[in-house]
């Protein structure tokens, strides 16, 4: 049975913070990317935070922005929404995630890209006091 109700859907929420991700992976603002949709920078903000449903013609219409398939926004989705850690979400919306995004991604060199992954896992680890 499908209920109303006026907290953001927890996929509505992840889906938001992947519009959000790709806008600024291409340093767009929320003026910008409504312009290109032909939407308002607050119908944008809504969409982000999860506040309103995006419905699949305007996801479309999103994803081409960048050129990215529709299923990137459910990339990664976990099975139970409600599962989905709500510091993983606030990660990927932060300046701080989306700068690491950037300059991970520019590392072309596998090597390069493990060399990161293992010292940010060795640092995790002296913070949990597992090293």
């Amino acid at each position: 049975m499908l209920h109303k109700t006026k907290t953001p859907n927890p996929t509505d929420r992840l889906v938001g913070a992947r519009i959000r991700l790709g806008r600024n992976l291409l340093r767009m603002s929320q003026e910008k990317l409504g312009e290109g949709l032909g939407i308002t920078f607050q119908q944008v903000q809504k969409y982000e935070k999860g506040t309103n449903r995006v419905g699949a013609s305007r996801l479309n219409d999103i994803a081409n922005i960048p050129n990215r398939p529709v299923s990137w926004f459910f990339e990664d989705v976990p099975a139970s929404p409600e599962s989905a850690p709500d510091e993983i979400t606030a990660f990927l919306q932060s300046r701080e995630g989306i700068k690491l995004i950037r300059s991970y991604t520019q590392l072309k060199k596998p090597a390069y890209r493990n060399a990161v992954l293992r010292t940010i896992d060795t640092l995790a680890k002296d913070e949990r006091g597992e090293a």
